[in-house]
């Protein structure tokens, strides 16, 4: 286990680090932009449990397997991407459908509801190579082999990391809803901000397919 002061430490760069707006947050922002408070705050909790897929296959030594290999990193990289550019896809043609139908006086489609929302973070977050080198970048800096199981400390403190950033993105979330219900009176702007969600994520996913393999 890690000692005080540098779990402290550790702590106190993970905070920076989770409220420093990246991938994680714009995703996180899009999703409740484009279904509400519910589904950004699933898709919170699902990051996090992709995130902590990462932390364990961190731990056992399979990411630094993955970014070693050229083919399983591009591979992972590109149906991570896909799978974001579907959502994408899927939520901008789902709010051009929706403001059709509701000018025809009909009844858009309900929310592809938290349970959904949940679902697909884990796979975003599981499926983005990007995140398992940041965790083998930064996690090592603050372990210790003197101190015990290097596998149990990098396991903990990955943890740490998740667990705030996480609380971050419930934040955004939260922040993001605020936003999205101002607007309600609106529904030309909704339907913008959920257009403008689904192009954020197909950006996300092409920045992904775009994204090199960091040097080992």
């Amino acid at each position: 286990m890690p000692d005080i002061t540098q779990l402290a430490l550790f702590s106190a760069a993970a905070f920076v680090l989770a409220i420093t707006p990246g991938p994680g947050i714009f995703y996180v922002a899009a999703r409740t932009l484009s279904g509400g408070r519910a589904e950004g705050v699933a898709s919170s909790f699902g990051t996090g449990l992709g995130g902590m897929v990462h932390v364990l296959a961190g731990s056992l030594g399979i990411s630094a397997i993955v970014l070693t290999s050229a083919e399983l990193f591009t591979a992972l990289k590109l149906l991570g991407a896909a799978y974001l550019v579907w959502i994408g896809l899927r939520t901008f043609h789902a709010a051009r459908r929706d403001a059709l139908v509701a000018l025809a006086g009909g009844t858009a489609a309900p929310p592809v509801g938290a349970r959904r929302a949940f679902r697909e973070g884990v796979l975003v977050e599981a499926l983005n190579p990007k995140t398992a080198a940041f965790f083998l970048a930064f996690v090592p800096q603050f372990v210790d082999p003197a101190a015990g199981s290097v596998a149990l400390q990098f396991a903990v403190l990955g943890s740490v990391s998740v667990t705030l950033n996480t609380l971050a993105d419930v934040v955004v979330a939260f922040a993001a809803s605020g936003i999205r219900t101002g607007a309600a009176a609106r529904p030309g702007l909704i339907r913008r901000l959920r257009e403008g969600s689904g192009a954020a994520m197909i950006a996300l996913g092409v920045g992904l397919a775009l994204a090199g393999r960091p040097s080992t």
